[in-house]
């Protein structure tokens, strides 16, 4: 296929490479896809705002744009460009694909600022079509999407094994492609009496339930909610506070996110 037009610009990575200290976690995910997550909503735009919507509407006709706002830096404005977080300038005359960082801190400030765009509504997570995992107190949430076949979703649950004081809310998520019985084994897994049960022993013993999986299970749901969030790799991880990483991320990165979740979660409500 000829790579032409935005998706061939989101394909050039134009980065400057310092040194990331953003975890490495591991997923897997069709080879046909990349892994994408929901946008969140803009406020009505300026007019300089829809002047710069209207050229890049012109110059990548058909690239859904979410986002267009001034950045704290370069003079640049950032524009969400499909799911991927982009930089230009205000006549559109030149793009910059990649990652900006912070030399002090080397914080990778393009990742922070997508994270926080890209926030999913968890209010509105139906969690009627997920089981439950309490852990301690329980005072911690995390919503996750895994497959029962994923290598490394078995990696996640090894890592979370020594989690305390958490939530985890699991949506049984196959991803057909890649593990074609996946699907049977999460139906079985979700018509045992004592789901969490089932699901913990089979990731450490490999045995499923003995049921036929057929009381009425939520797969065909989950798979269509994980499409409308653009989930399409698994594990993928959602925090207290709406954001989406995707990958097996070590145990001391989901401590991390957990408290930065926490510390996100309090600050919105002392603004309230």
């Amino acid at each position: 296929m000829k790579r032409t037009g935005w998706l061939f610009l989101l394909g050039v990575g134009a980065i400057v490479a310092i040194a990331s200290v953003m975890p490495l976690a591991w997923a897997e995910a069709p080879a046909s896809q990349a892994p994408a997550i929901q946008m969140s909503s803009s406020p009505a735009d300026t007019p300089e705002v829809a002047a710069m919507r209207k050229l890049l509407m012109q110059k990548f006709p058909g690239a859904p744009i979410s986002h267009i706002a001034k950045s704290g830096y370069l003079g640049l404005y950032e524009v969400m460009l499909g799911d991927k977080l982009i930089y230009t300038d205000p006549k559109v005359a030149h793009i910059f694909v990649g990652d900006i960082y912070d030399t002090a801190t080397r914080e990778n400030l393009t990742e922070s600022r997508s994270r926080k765009l890209n926030r999913v509504a968890v209010d509105k997570l139906p969690l009627d079509l997920a089981f439950k995992r309490v852990k301690g107190d329980g005072s911690r949430t995390i919503y996750l999407f895994s497959d029962a076949d994923c290598p490394y979703c078995h990696r996640l649950e090894k890592e979370m094994q020594d989690l305390d004081n958490v939530t985890v809310y699991t949506f049984l998520f196959p991803i057909d492609q890649l593990h074609p019985d996946a699907a049977r084994k999460s139906k079985i897994l979700w018509c045992a009496p004592d789901r969490a049960k089932a699901w913990d022993a089979y990731f450490a013993t490999g045995k499923l339930p003995d049921n036929k999986g057929d009381c009425g299970d939520p797969v065909a749901k989950t798979q269509a909610l994980g499409a409308s969030l653009h989930i399409n790799a698994t594990p993928t991880l959602i925090f207290a506070d709406g954001t989406m990483i995707p990958g097996a991320l070590p145990l001391p990165d989901l401590q991390r996110e957990l408290a930065s979740a926490q510390a996100d979660l309090k600050k919105a409500g002392a603004q309230k």
